[in-house]
């Protein structure tokens, strides 16, 4: 997905780094995203999450609060409320450039501040959070053995994540005042909550408080084994999907114009994993789906694969033929399936030498199709409709092979 580094100013006038994730195709909606506490915008989460939306037509905006990764500022020096001052500056700076939020998205931390700045954000439509505390004072618990001193000293250096981090006095009287219920009450937006039973930094109950104090629309999802910064490549692309799948029933993503002479619209396909082969493939305006290689083959199989993609068209094409043969026919056809093979391997393939040399005496492609036709048909019947079979459009194509133009873009 193309990406654009910006940055604007934080509630200090702090230089606040940022990425904003953008679609191949026409910007249908935008997102703003916050990470979690003391992390940074790049974790893998935000990243898959980031990239999923961007496949659907989101541009996505997550950035670094003050003092924290590539942004400028003191951490020592801010607060929660200098996080929801954060965001709401965000949202400002995509509005200037008419890219209003109308999702926000917050991991941790993160998701409680999303909440508090949505009555300052307008624009918004929906909300989700992912291991969001209820209360945000729960951080506090990360460095309690630490307060003492904040309060003495006016701020102490304490261990997170492994790295040294200042938390200044002004951050702990703010967090251990926040309150999230009125907020919650007041959301006027949809909310979806993900949370993982296991989650040993936040735990679940705070995800029931949170489900308990919205109004509808609110939706619950639980992400089974993830761990609180949901690092498993698979628990973030669990959760990339749905988000992505219930924001589009919320947010207004108007389908893209077709482009002249294709009027199914365009196909894009844009690789979610640069280290292995997983692909985000949308259409349409509002569908998305993923490719993938098996395991075996050195991909992650959360989609077919390329092959299985074309099988897939073949049986889908050969089925609605048949069902539309039969329905004009006013025929008793109850059910059809249709089961397809096909005995090459993609990557074997896009892998082998192309020169003539290498291509003379090559196998050809092998489909097999399985057609089953449920229903009191008769056999002059069945016969009919088995030769309607080798007449789909997808099966012509196949058989009759295809220009293909390739050019850059």
């Amino acid at each position: 997905m193309p990406s654009e580094r910006i940055t604007f100013a934080g509630h200090d006038g702090s230089e606040l780094s940022a990425r904003l994730d953008l679609p191949e195709g026409p910007v249908r909606a935008t997102a703003l995203m916050a990470h979690c506490f003391t992390c940074s915008k790049d974790i893998p989460a935000a990243r898959r999450i980031s990239g999923q939306l961007a496949s659907m037509g989101f541009a996505v905006l997550r950035f670094d609060f003050t003092g924290l990764g590539h942004s400028g500022g003191e951490f020592a020096n801010t607060s929660f409320s200098s996080n929801v001052d954060d965001l709401v500056l965000a949202a400002e700076y995509l509005a200037g450039r008419d890219m209003a939020p109308s999702l926000l998205i917050g991991h941790s931390l993160g998701g409680a501040a999303v909440i508090r700045a949505r009555a300052r954000i307008p624009s918004t439509r929906a909300v989700a959070t992912l291991g969001a505390p209820s209360d945000p004072s729960h951080v506090l618990e990360n460095f309690s053995g630490a307060l003492d001193r904040i309060r003495a000293d006016g701020k102490a250096e304490v261990e997170l994540g492994g790295r040294p981090v200042t938390i200044g006095q002004g951050f702990v009287e703010d967090v251990a005042q926040a309150r999230l219920d009125e907020a919650l009450h007041d959301l006027h937006a949809a909310l979806l909550i993900l949370h993982a039973p296991r989650d040993a930094v936040v735990g679940i109950a705070n995800a029931s408080h949170l489900f308990a104090a919205a109004l509808h629309p609110k939706s619950f999802v639980t992400l089974d084994d993830a761990d609180h910064l949901i690092s498993d490549p698979a628990d973030a692309e669990y959760a990339a999907g749905i988000i992505a799948a219930w924001a589009a029933r919320y947010i207004d993503l108007a389908p893209p114009p077709a482009p002249p002479g294709a009027p199914e619209g365009v196909v894009r396909v844009a690789e979610a994993d640069p280290d292995g082969f997983l692909q985000d493939v949308s259409w349409g305006g509002d569908h998305h789906m993923l490719a993938d290689e098996p395991e075996a083959y050195g991909g992650t199989d959360r989609g077919p694969s390329p092959y299985g993609l074309v099988a897939a068209g073949l049986g889908a094409c050969t089925a609605m033929t048949i069902r539309m043969y039969a329905r004009r026919k006013g025929w008793p056809l109850d059910h059809v399936s249709v089961d397809v093979t096909h005995d090459k391997v993609h990557r074997q393939d896009a892998e082998a030498d192309t020169d003539d040399s290498a291509s003379k005496g090559a196998k050809i492609d092998r489909f097999i199709r399985k057609v089953r036709l449920e229903g009191d048909l008769d056999s002059e019947q069945r016969t009919r409709l088995m030769e309607i079979a080798d007449k789909c459009p997808v099966h012509r194509t196949l058989e009759q092979g295809a220009d293909i133009e390739t050019r850059v873009a």
